[in-house]
């Protein structure tokens, strides 16, 4: 007779106030579903005719924007199968700037369709394994078989401005053409002899409000939005100091306390203080500085000795800002109050102060990179000029996604068809594919095919084209991998993207779609969700605003 074994019920495997979710309906269904709301709330700002999102972030900051990345970094999405998402969006604006919106809705139209396969009894397995293979796919086409145009060499003004037109009509649609002409312009004046080298930190955005965007321009060099603190508001051909630390008498770390028996010790108390400072920016004035750099306060006695000597002195308070300026003059940042050596000094061309908008600004501004022994790093601002706040943070972002983009061109010069035209080229490929693959995974494979659609379809629904679908069939019908979505909707809704120059990068492409899978399938992967309980005690009770009143 053997013993019975009573079996243990409820065994407490995690922490008391975790949550573990498993199987198909709590756990892969409800991820996709996540997914799926955060990819439907940014599809509608895809494309040039896409609608502007309001975020109000936890600051109270307002944001209109149809940036997708600005979007989810303001919006703080805290779902654990929506941030792999976004992480995968993040990667794709570190990498190429550009094309962070395709991957959020490729990526949730892959997991929208994978949810009919999985709720009819597909494994998850299968369809990643379809995924995978289609995705493979669909980047080899992209890469070696599609018809590609590529940038112009040498490099050149007018090239630029074609390559850059489509990226910014993306963000800013009616001003597409100002703002390539700007970008080109600020790119040609920073661009070193090796195109390779192209650095996207030398071209810097100043934000002026008033007036419109047909007021900015490009400057050469670097531009403050503020005057140089002194009565020197200009410069030539001059020596430049940049101090990190405070121009400032040194404070003493004790306290002291000092009797005065009559007037004249008091007359005599600052006395040395006083021609210690004179020493130290006599001192400075010898050496030939003409220019000191603030990246700290600037004392009252300090600046009478600056104004007395004819030195300019401008406060940078952003340490950024700081190390940019030091690469542009070529000069070394100084901890310490006192004479720099030639070695540690800077030059620049000019220093001006000029009124633009109602605002006093101060150009640092390149004449010469070379002139005599003096290298310094090309830099080129541009003058933002707009209405409103928001306005002007939407065309900074539209500036920088446009050096981000110029970057990733660069790198790989193979332009391929816009407007939708080359992911239905893709999709048309993918089916064919997936029709020859054998086992389950063909079913994914040609799912993919569909998702790929989603392009121009979100296209044409931004556009407010009365059928979407009629659009689409057509799209599908034809057989022209240069054929896409016409977004102002004149003749059948379609258009030859080659001969309207509407052109996309290979390489953003590339990235987007391969990311947009990997994000997919890690989602696909989970099938259980555990989560801890939050640390902390009970939140403490938030008190009215009205408390003063009955």
């Amino acid at each position: 007779m053997s013993l019975k074994v009573p079996k243990a019920n409820n065994i407490q495997l995690f922490k008391e106030g975790s949550k573990h979710l498993q199987g198909l309906e709590d756990a892969v269904l409800r991820n996709i579903q996540a997914v799926s709301e955060l990819s439907d709330l940014v599809r509608t700002s895809f494309g040039p005719n896409g609608r502007s999102k309001l975020v109000i972030n936890h600051l109270g900051k307002l944001f209109v924007t149809t940036d997708a990345a600005t979007i989810i970094r303001e919006l703080e999405v805290v779902h654990p199968a929506a941030k792999l998402l976004v992480m995968a969006s993040q990667a794709q604006e570190q990498e190429m700037g550009d094309a962070t919106n395709l991957v959020l809705i490729l990526a949730g139209e892959l997991l929208k369709l994978a949810e009919s396969l999985l709720v009819m009894g597909l494994h998850p397995s299968d369809v990643i394994q379809g995924y995978e293979l289609a995705g493979a796919k669909a980047n080899e086409i992209l890469t070696t078989k599609l018809k590609t145009t590529e940038l112009e060499k040498p490099l050149t003004h007018a090239g630029l401005v074609k390559a850059l037109r489509p990226v910014l009509a993306a963000k800013q649609y009616g001003y597409e053409d100002t703002l390539a002409k700007l970008v080109a312009e600020a790119a040609m004046v920073v661009m070193p002899s090796n195109p390779a080298n192209f650095n996207v930190d030398n071209i810097r955005v100043v934000k002026i409000m008033g007036g419109s965007l047909a007021g900015s321009r490009v400057v050469k060099g670097m531009v403050f939005g503020r005057e140089p603190e002194g009565v020197v508001k200009q410069a030539r051909d001059a020596k430049v100091a940049v101090f990190t630390c405070a121009i400032d008498i040194s404070q003493t770390e004790t306290k002291g306390t000092v009797l005065l028996h009559n007037a004249e010790e008091m007359l005599n108390f600052t006395r040395g203080e006083e021609q210690q400072m004179e020493k130290i920016f006599k001192e400075i004035a010898d050496s030939g500085v003409k220019i000191i750099v603030a990246g700290n306060g600037v004392g009252d006695l300090a600046l009478h000795y600056l104004d007395r000597f004819g030195i300019a002195v401008i406060k940078v308070l952003s340490k950024f800002d700081l190390r940019r300026l030091c690469r542009v003059v070529n000069a070394t940042p100084l901890a310490r109050l006192g004479a720099p050596t030639l070695d540690e000094m800077g030059w620049v061309d000019v220093l001006e102060t000029t009124e633009i908008g109602g605002d006093r600004v101060t150009v640092f501004r390149q004449e010469d990179t070379t002139s005599g022994k003096h290298e310094r790093t090309r830099t080129a601002t541009v003058l933002l000029r707009g209405a409103t706040p928001n306005l002007l943070d939407d065309l900074e972002r539209a500036v920088d996604d446009g050096t981000a983009v110029l970057k990733a061109l660069i790198k790989d010069v193979r332009l391929v068809p816009g407007a939708g035209a080359s992911e239905m080229a893709l999709s048309r490929a993918i089916a064919a594919y997936g029709a020859e693959m054998r086992g389950l995974a063909q079913h994914s494979a040609r799912l993919y095919a569909t998702a790929l659609e989603v392009v121009p379809r979100t296209l044409a629904e931004n556009a407010g084209a009365r059928d979407a679908t009629d659009v689409l069939n057509r799209l599908r019908a034809s057989q022209d991998e240069s054929l896409g979505v016409d977004i102002e909707g004149e003749g059948d809704g379609t258009l030859n993207a080659n001969e309207h120059g509407i052109l996309d990068s290979v390489a953003a492409k590339s990235w987007a779609i391969k990311l947009a899978t990997e994000a997919a399938v890690a989602v696909l992967k989970v099938d259980s969700i555990i989560m801890s309980k939050p640390a902390g005690g009970p939140k403490v009770p938030q008190s009215s605003g009205n408390w003063d009143e009955d």
